[in-house]
């Protein structure tokens, strides 16, 4: 069964087992406006959590998205190279980013669940 976490930062993680999905969630998505551009991280990498991972870029402006937690990215959602809209038209699932290996589960001790960030984000 997957559980979903928040970031402050507004990421959402979506983990099972040590396999996570991260993408950005739909508040972030209302913020930026429409995505022109997703820069992805190449697959093998590895970033530490708080670390700028990934680009997206709106008509309004660049914005970096950190990653939730340490890991090793395992696949990047390839469709948003043709078509980075898919991040404003589902966010939370189709407009996923990336997939990564956790190295530290208990990382996710400190995100936020899904009440806690609707209440941040009121």
């Amino acid at each position: 069964m997957s559980t979903v976490h928040f970031t402050e930062d507004h990421e959402w993680i979506r983990v099972d087992g040590d396999e996570a999905v991260i993408g950005i969630t739909n508040h972030a998505q209302e913020q930026l406006g429409d995505l022109v551009f997703v820069e992805l991280p190449e697959v093998g990498r590895k970033v530490s959590k708080g670390e700028a991972a990934i680009v997206v870029e709106s008509v309004k402006a660049a914005s970096d998205v950190y990653a939730p937690v340490d890991g090793e990215i395992t696949a990047t959602n390839a469709a948003l190279e043709n078509e980075p809209g898919l991040v404003n038209a589902s966010a939370e699932k189709d407009g996923w980013l990336v997939k990564m290996r956790l190295d530290d589960a208990s990382q996710l001790d400190g995100l936020l669940d899904e009440a806690a960030y609707l209440a941040l984000v009121k």
